[in-house]
């Protein structure tokens, strides 16, 4: 059986495939260190028991790990070369790779000797054209490591990958993860060639609390009037629906029916249908929306305005494939331990 971990910075998600990838259980922690478990290794243990697995039953863990820049760009077995590459990442995803780590090292400290994988957010996005992952700034800034990553990689892995089987992945799809976090994917003949979050998953459509695109020099002056930290809040946590509307949940928007919040569900809307455009252009036409995410999959109301206002495209075929994240991650794990 394969342990497949997805550790927050106070939360962890756990689930086991069988070999037959058939999902055989599931735990999840919260509030890891502020009224939950003290640490994210008790937190593991105690997940553990409650699924009733123990390591002796494990042939490996496989773990999400949001950020793994040029480098890391495919699922890997980790290694301390890996370690060190994640932890050279943890300038670019401050809140979400030391997370990841601490993951992989509290199951180490638990089971010293079972074999770990790493599968990473940003690597399907590594076959993006260098015209579309470069931003127009010096190389000193590109050295930095300042350039277009894009992340969802593993939901965009999985749709293209549950599409293949279905026999129903055309050439240019133009994949829609909604969700809290949202992005957009143009997939051609399987492949990313332009994605719309960037450097940070902050770029892009509006999301539940992050602003999506937003002028950088606006950036600047949230700086100048609130401080580094204070700007980094506002885009970050304090902007997208719960900004315009109140609340971050689309469900609640729906249901609140102010003038605010139908003002966000407006805007998430055409922010979508905008950037649509761009994905679009990026792979020459579109034959397939994808929708996927917890909006995508279930907000009929959202999707079918999105639809709509795609029909100057040739009204393309629609189609809703749920995410299945730590299934790919598990995919991906066994076959690399396949050889």
């Amino acid at each position: 059986m394969l342990l497949v971990v997805n550790a927050g910075s106070s939360s962890l998600k756990l689930a086991v495939f069988d070999a037959g990838l058939a999902q055989v259980a599931q735990a999840r922690a919260e509030r890891i260190g502020t009224g939950g478990a003290a640490t994210h290794l008790d937190a593991l243990e105690q997940g553990l028991a409650e699924m009733a697995i123990t390591p002796a039953q494990l042939s490996g863990a496989a773990h999400r790990v949001v950020h793994g820049g040029r480098d890391l760009t495919h699922t890997l077995r980790v290694t301390p070369a890996v370690l060190d590459g994640i932890r050279a990442c943890i300038p670019l995803a401050p809140l979400h790779n030391p997370a990841n780590l601490t993951g992989i090292e509290a199951l180490a400290r638990l089971a010293p000797d079972l074999p770990q994988y790493a599968s990473f957010d940003t690597g399907f996005h590594a076959t993006n054209p260098d015209v579309a992952t470069r931003y127009a700034l010096p190389k000193e800034a590109e050295d930095l490591g300042l350039r277009r990553y894009g992340f969802h990689g593993i939901s965009y892995a999985s749709l293209v990958r549950n599409l293949r089987t279905q026999g129903d992945l055309p050439k240019r799809v133009l994949g829609l993860h909604l969700g809290n976090g949202a992005s957009l994917c143009a997939i051609l003949n399987g492949a990313s060639v332009a994605t719309t979050m960037g450097y940070s998953p902050v770029s892009g459509l509006t999301m539940g609390t992050r602003s999506g695109n937003i002028d950088a020099n606006a950036v600047l002056k949230l700086a100048e009037v609130h401080g580094l930290e204070g700007a980094a809040q506002i885009v970050n946590r304090a902007s997208g629906l719960l900004g315009l509307g109140g609340v971050a949940d689309m469900r609640a928007l729906h249901e609140a029916g102010t003038p605010e919040a139908r003002f966000a569900i407006d805007h998430f809307i055409y922010w979508a249908i905008r950037h649509a455009g761009s994905m679009i252009a990026a792979m020459g036409g579109v034959d397939l929306l994808a929708f996927t995410g917890g909006i995508g999959e279930n907000d009929t109301l959202v999707r079918d305005r999105i639809t709509q206002g795609l029909d100057w495209a040739g009204a393309p075929r629609a189609v809703v494939v749920p995410a299945e994240e730590e299934k790919q991650i598990a995919i991906d794990a066994l076959a690399l331990m396949a050889g």
